[in-house]
């Protein structure tokens, strides 16, 4: 795969996380179904693994313009290749009002991206 190519997968992976209104980190429901901002999750993952200067600022946009459960798939994200970083930006969502729903497996909740990242900083 060209560089090209992969600017374009991951801008398309952020556009998608930037109006996501559901957080899943897995397959959702009883078919374990992805959902296509769980799959552009995993993208901006690996391309923070594979190109971190340009996914980085990708991210760092996600953070400050993208839907509630966008701001939280960023702050995840920075989590999983940086534990520091991922808690400055869980900090940085502590305050944030705005609503999301999340799912693990079958289970589905409403919450604040606030009262989310407050349980991740609290380890849950």
């Amino acid at each position: 795969m060209g560089f090209e190519e992969r600017d374009q997968e991951l801008d398309a992976a952020v556009r998608e996380l930037a109006s996501a209104d559901t957080l899943a980190f897995g397959g959702v429901g009883i078919a374990g179904t992805l959902l296509p901002a769980t799959a552009a999750y995993q993208q901006v993952e690996r391309a923070l693994k594979e190109n971190p200067a340009e996914a980085r600022q990708q991210v760092d946009w996600l953070l400050e313009h993208g839907s509630p459960a966008g701001k939280a798939y960023a702050a995840a994200s920075l989590d999983t290749v940086d534990r520091e970083l991922g808690r400055v930006a869980w900090t940085r969502l502590r305050d944030d009002a705005g609503e999301l729903t999340t799912f693990t497996g079958c289970l589905m909740d409403q919450t604040t991206l606030g009262a989310y990242a407050a349980g991740r900083l609290a380890g849950e």
